[in-house]
């Protein structure tokens, strides 16, 4: 009876953010171990069933850097990097395209379909919903900076009941351009802007930002990131998410949270508890 009774304050607890995030979109970047593991995939694909079936709009961005270098590696195609960013020559687009919009983006979606959850994969090509410029060709080739989102079609998504799950693949303006590579944490950032989402999430492989002394930081506005980031607190991987995050904030999104991918039902544990998990940036 004990355990039964537990089970029902959870559910008490979770039931004013269930009303609170209602009809409310929420924008994911799912990276790292959590789009590895397959223990965390169902997980996963678990938290999107049940944040969808209460009422909450999520949408998701997938990265999937790990699955293109190693399919490089196994055709002998040669992949560098510049300040940890990918330069994506027109060989390797090709093959970032097959990956993330053949491969994991339909998995993704096969995934939540058999979990109950109606999933819907499209690319930033697909009806023109992401257009980029390239970030810098001549040391990056194909990598691109999105300089238009359309909304209309995953609006369109969501209104029919459907999870959209996005592949970060921009068309270029020129006809019969082959495209840019997106990095999916700007993706997400983007995304979640254009479509007025009320929050979004970057699932990483950290407990979220750390100070000097390795404890986590909870919260943070965007004067404390920004003085963290002139120190040298929020370094390396951290700076590009960090950065995601402020240009959501300003763009409207009102809260933007950097979470472990590789705890169980972290997502859940953000969205529908009073304590949270991870750093939530906000204004």
């Amino acid at each position: 009876m004990k355990k039964k009774i537990e089970v029902v304050k959870t559910l008490l607890e979770a039931l004013p953010y269930i009303k609170k995030f209602h009809n409310e979109k929420i924008v994911i970047k799912y990276g790292g171990s959590a789009q590895t593991s397959k223990e965390l995939k169902e997980k996963f694909a678990q938290d999107i069933a049940l944040l969808h079936t209460v009422g909450m709009k999520p949408i998701i961005v997938h990265g999937g850097g790990k699955a293109i270098t190693k399919l490089l590696s196994d055709l002998g195609v040669e992949t560098k990097f510049v300040d940890g960013q990918r330069v994506t020559t027109r060989e390797v687009m090709r093959v970032a395209e097959m990956v993330l919009s053949g491969e994991i983006n339909k998995e993704i979606v096969s995934l939540l379909n058999a979990y109950g959850t109606k999933a819907i994969g499209v690319s930033g090509k697909d009806g023109s919903f992401l257009e980029a410029t390239p970030k810098d060709f001549k040391n990056f080739g194909f990598t691109g900076v999105i300089q238009n989102v359309n909304p209309q079609i995953i609006d369109n998504i969501l209104d029919d009941g459907f999870v959209p799950v996005i592949a970060p693949i921009a068309s270029g303006v020129k006809v019969g351009h082959i495209g840019f590579n997106i990095n999916a944490d700007l993706a997400a950032s983007k995304i979640a802007v254009a479509l007025n989402a009320r929050k979004v999430l970057f699932l990483t492989d950290t407990v979220g930002v750390m100070d000097k002394n390795m404890r986590l930081i909870n919260t943070l506005d965007i004067r404390k990131t920004e003085e963290l980031k002139r120190d040298g607190t929020i370094n390396g991987g951290m700076v590009p998410k960090v950065d995601a995050c402020i240009e959501a904030l300003r763009g409207g999104v009102k809260k933007a949270h950097i979470i472990d991918g590789r705890v169980e039902h972290s997502m859940l544990l953000e969205i529908l508890t009073s304590s949270g998990i991870g750093t939530c940036l906000e204004l």
